[in-house]
């Protein structure tokens, strides 16, 4: 009897362990993000190098089918995301930051911002993304530019200062409490594949303001 239930004790505790464990990961439970992977970090972006690969865990495979982001190898493109800013806080709707960095060693790139369940947040600002074309743009005319740039990250559109190159590069994250920002690096170089943590130079985050405007009160 006591063997009984033992067996029993033991696969309803793997069965629970195996359960949550799974949820987890998946980004279900515990406040983890669903699109927090974490098998490559640079300066608090993180990535997974075995998305798209037949090295992907059922863990990484599940949260890819779930989600729907991050579907592409490596090769094609790889991904980092980042939740917080250079002082390690959350990063909030009701905030505006400075995202400045500068080229990506690769073919072209692109910045996103999802809110805390990795979904575009629900606005109407067109707004939510910045690329490698984008910043170029936004630099033709000024002949000192040297690949550096620099954009806004807030819940209302910035106003143009003087000294600002065109119209301010904008995300907006209206209608986002928390949020992420993910850096796709399309067709990145042999030595990002090779040596990311050597070679990739991610973007800074550095915190400007907090107001009491909640996400989703924007102009």
């Amino acid at each position: 009897m006591k063997r009984i239930i033992a067996i029993i004790s033991t696969i309803t505790i793997g069965l629970m362990v195996g359960g949550v464990s799974a949820l987890y990961m998946a980004g279900l439970v515990g406040g983890k993000s669903p699109a927090a992977f974490a098998d490559v970090t640079k300066d608090d972006w993180s990535s997974d190098w075995s998305i798209g690969s037949k090295a992907a865990d059922p863990y990484v495979r599940a949260r890819v089918a779930r989600h729907g982001l991050l579907a592409l190898a490596k090769e094609e493109a790889v991904y980092f995301t980042r939740a917080v800013d250079s002082e390690g806080a959350q990063l909030r709707g009701d905030c505006t930051y400075e995202l400045a960095g500068t080229g990506q060693d690769a073919y072209w790139w692109s910045i996103t911002l999802y809110d805390g369940k990795s979904r575009l947040p629900m606005n109407s600002d067109n707004a939510l993304s910045i690329d490698a074309t984008l910043v170029a743009a936004n630099y033709e005319a000024d002949t000192s530019y040297n690949g550096n740039w620099s954009a806004i990250v807030s819940n209302t559109r910035p106003k143009r200062d003087k000294g600002d190159h065109g119209d301010a590069l904008w995300i907006s994250s209206k209608g986002a409490e928390s949020f992420d920002l993910m850096i796709r690096l399309y067709r990145p170089s042999d030595a990002v594949l090779a040596r990311p943590t050597e070679t990739l130079n991610p973007p800074t985050i550095k915190r400007l303001s907090c107001g009491t405007t909640r996400a989703g009160d924007g102009a």
